[in-house]
This record gives structure tokens, sequence and C-alpha cells, in this order.
């Protein structure tokens, strides 16, 4: 068995790991003790001793100043900090992406704060859970006078039931809740919850943010001891591979870490290679049916719309590297070719059509290069919302009682009683025009742009306006 698949083995096992690092150095064995799996009291947030549980446990922050990112609600002066610091906290909704801190937060909420601590989650509760943990809470502030704060992790999962019974507590100060969830909770949390809390959003932490937070582990004795050092390639790469997830970040050091042989100092020095080995694949954040899903073929769209290929086939190839149905990018780029290109180029709907129809015939993962042809074709071709425009201000006409009668000589039939009505043959007009109505209005709904093919349409429009005003 190779030194790396006996490494990532025994990191599961809290004495056999021990013992394996022991036999590779011994000023290691003080990262590992030998209790992996002990109960924690209820009550606090646990402090994990060094060893006892993965990096990313052991290095939660326990203090405000301790937390990586998210100065845009943490920094000095900050709504949330002063709610913290001022001692008057009240339920709150953390929403953002793994490994942005919103479990970290809310321990450190709780231990500022000196709230007592209890947690679950939207995947284990139920309602008698839930009641259980809330009517406990009532309980514990009659007999001790201290609130609780009640996290549930991954609250989006609750159903409509299992959230309105929370209300009540929340409403009558009974816990202090504090929601975490990656759904936007606008959509995936029902309005009562919403209104009775604060929502914050957090951030991915920057890449500067993730090398701070990997230094500090390196170097704290509940981390890494000292015992560990990393240079900046593989700093740097450790930094942009975990897509702004500490805990990502902190798993792939302590892998590397474990899995190193220590130089003749007795010291583990990680290089890219390391660091390249223990994150194998980069792992793109997307959920094939939630808000990453609709956030990257937004941008995508709007990348195409905009006229930037480039942006739109690197959010092509996330989409395609995470699995997206690529039939669905297809479709999307049937009707940005009416929607968004129009008559500027008749041929990207030509284009886009082919590409949905040949994606079908020839499947993933040549399908890719249809994609990406038609993505920058569209990309690059002249932009007109002009038809879109058009047919959206006809339809509000109709829609709001604007409804017109068919003029009599555009009928398919003579009706009786309405004397000779003689239609006239466009073909038989000049320039294959004649000058009669074929609406009861002035109005103009198809303005063409000046761009690409519009352009020629415009003139085209022009000389029969001519014709018109040659007649009168």
């Amino acid at each position: 068995m190779s030194l790396f698949r006996c490494g990532l083995f025994l990191t599961a096992l809290g004495q056999t790991r021990a013992v394996f690092l022991c036999s590779q150095s011994p000023s290691l064995l003080k990262l590992c003790p030998m209790e992996l799996f002990e109960e924690q009291p209820s009550g606090k947030p646990p402090k994990a001793a060094a060893g006892t549980a993965p990096l990313a446990a052991r290095m939660r922050p326990r203090t405000l100043d301790e937390i990586a990112g998210q100065e845009h609600i943490l920094s000095e002066g900050k709504l949330l900090r002063r709610a913290i610091e001022a001692d008057r906290i009240s339920s709150i909704i953390l929403y953002g992406p793994p490994g942005c801190g919103k479990t970290s937060l809310a321990e450190v909420i709780a231990l500022v704060t000196d709230r007592r601590f209890e947690r679950t989650s939207g995947v284990l509760a139920n309602v008698a859970i839930l009641r259980k943990l809330l009517e406990g809470a009532v309980t514990w502030k009659k007999i001790h006078k201290q609130d609780t704060i009640l996290f549930i992790d991954e609250i989006h999962r609750f159903n409509k039931a299992q959230q309105d019974v929370l209300l009540p507590y929340v409403e009558n100060g009974d816990i202090i809740l504090i929601g975490a969830t990656t759904h936007n909770p606008f959509f995936f949390i029902n309005t009562p919850l919403n209104s009775r809390s604060q929502i914050f959003q957090l951030n991915p932490l920057s890449e500067e943010a993730i090398k701070t937070v990997l230094k500090r582990a390196m170097g704290h004795p509940a981390g890494l001891n000292g015992l560990v050092t990393a240079n900046d390639e593989a700093m740097n790469h450790l930094a942009t591979v975990c897509d702004g997830d500490a805990r990502r970040a902190l798993n792939a050091l302590e892998i590397a870490a474990l899995t190193t042989p220590p130089a003749e100092d007795s010291m583990v020095h990680l290089t890219r290679h390391e660091t390249e080995e223990s994150v194998q694949k980069k792992a793109v954040s997307y959920d094939h049916d939630e808000d990453e899903h609709y956030d990257t073929i937004s941008a995508f769209i709007k990348s195409v719309r905009g006229s930037d290929p480039n942006a739109a086939v690197y959010w092509l190839a996330k989409m395609i590297y995470a699995g997206e149905d690529p039939r669905f990018i297809a479709r999307r780029l049937v009707i940005l070719a009416s929607e968004d290109i129009g008559n500027a180029d008749p041929r990207g709907l030509a284009v886009a059509t082919a590409a949905m129809q040949a994606v079908d015939f020839v499947g993933m993962p040549e399908a890719r290069i249809i994609l990406a042809q038609a993505t920058t074709y569209l990309a690059c071709a002249p932009k007109s919302n002009a038809s879109y425009l058009a047919i959206d201000a006809a339809l509000a006409d109709v829609e709001n009682g604007r409804t017109l009668p068919v003029p009599d000589h555009l009928k398919n039939a003579p009706h009786p009683g309405k004397g000779p009505v003689k239609y006239k043959y466009a073909h038989n007009g000049k320039g294959h025009f004649v000058d009669q109505e074929y609406v009861p209005t002035d109005k103009i709904y198809y303005t063409p742009t000046d761009q690409g093919y519009e352009e020629t349409i415009g003139k085209r429009l022009a000389f029969w306006k001519s014709l018109r005003k040659e007649k009168t």
C-alpha cells in the first residue's frame, strides 16, 4: 500500500494514525492524540483538543478577529459585529457557499455573547427532535436565566411544517435562531421565518483570506504546531483550487501533511506537487437545480449578450465540467439567438438551431465543440433585441384591450353587405410594395437598429415609407 493511501486510511482512525505517524516522525505524534471520537458535552461549542478532530474542525475561530474574510458584515462598525459585541443579537440566517464560515460564525456568536449553544441539522432533525430542543431551551432559560442559541445547519431542508414549528419560539424570544444555508433564503425559507430574522450573506473567501487560514493552521498548537511548512507555489495552489472554501483548503493541507515524509530536520515541507496530490481533482461548486445552476447560466447568457466570447466560453466550460445537460445549454442559445441577436444576424438562429440538433445527435464529449462554436459565433454576432421588444409591445396592446378589427380588404373572404372590397396584391407594386392599410393603427412596434443586417432592413423600411409619401 502506498504512503498516500495509508495516510488517507489511517487518518480516519485516531489510534492507528498516531502509530503510523510515529513511524514517520516522532515529532508529529503530538498532532494526533489517541482518542478521535470523545463525546463532547452539550451547551457550548466544542473546543477540540489538537488532533481529536480534522484540522478544519480544530481550527475553528474562537473570536470575531479570528474569522477570516466577511469584512462586509464583521469589520469594525458593521451592523452584525456591533450587535454581537453589544450582546443584542437576534435571530439570523447566514447564507453563503460551503466553507465560508457560517458554522464558525454561529459558534463565535455563542462564545462572545455567553449563550447556551445547541445545534441540529435540516438533514437529521424532525418535528419531534425540534420540539425537544425548543422545550429544552425554554426550561433552561427559566432555570438558569440564560438564552439558548439554536443553530440549524442546512435549514433550507426543513419543510414548511418544520419551519412553522420554530415560529412561536422565535417570536417569543425563547430561542435565538441561527440558520445556515447555501440556498437563497428568500426562495427556500418561508416568509414568516424570514421576516422574524435578519439575513446576512457570506461570501466565498478570497485567496488572501484562505492563505491567512492556512498559515494560522500551520503554526497554531491546535493545528500543525509549526511542524509543517509550505512554499509559495503550494500556498497559491491551495488558495486557488479551493474556490473560496476554507474547509476544503484545510482538509487538503492536512492530507498533504499526513502523507508527506518529514525531512532530516523532522519538518514536513510541502511543495505544489504534494498539494496537487492532496486535492486530486478540482471540485466545482455547482448545484444542478438550484442557485449555482441558475447563476452560472445567467452569467453565460449575459456574457454572450454582452459580446464577450472569452467570458462566455469560461462559463460554458464550468457548466460542462460540472456535468450540466448540454441540451439545456443549447436550448438557451436558441432563445438568445432570437432575443438578443434577431435580425441583426439572422444566421444566428440557424447556427443555434443546428447546434441544438447536433448536440442531441452527437452527444458528449464531442458536443462541447459544437456548443463552443455556437457560443463564440453568437457572442461575436451583432446584437439587436428589436424583435423581442416588438412582440412584447404588441402583446401588451392586445392584453390591455387594444384589440383591433381586421380591415375588410385583408379578410379571408368578402363579407355580405360590405360591398366590393379590393385587396391590392403587393407584388404588382413598385419594389413589390403597395400602399394600403394592414392594421388600423399608426403605432410602430418594430424599429430595426443599425446593427448588422438590421441596417439593411431599416433602409428597406425607409424606402417603402418614401413610396407612401410619393403617393400622397
